[in-house]
């Protein structure tokens, strides 16, 4: 079940993180929910390194981490996909 978890999270994180980037970026829903999820274990290990993983109510520092890392990867993944389609 935590399998399906990931997915749903990786989704959420993955959109956020495209409207977070300016412009469009044509990458398919599977390609942004790998990297939603990517950047989910990506900013909970730097949050656990920042020692903000676990903090009091909701952990706003946490998921700006994570929807930050996944933008990231979207920023850089995007320009590779469209040379990719060409």
């Amino acid at each position: 079940m935590s399998f399906v978890w990931a997915i749903i999270a990786g989704l959420i994180i993955g959109v956020i993180a495209k409207l977070v980037l300016p412009g469009r970026q044509p990458i398919p829903i599977w390609l942004t929910i790998i990297l939603g999820i990517v950047g989910a274990l990506v900013g909970n290990a730097l949050a656990t390194a920042f020692g903000v993983r676990d903090t009091g109510g909701f952990d706003w520092i946490r998921h700006i981490l994570q929807v930050g890392v996944a933008a990231l990867l979207i920023a850089v993944v995007t320009p590779m996909w469209g040379r990719r389609r060409v």
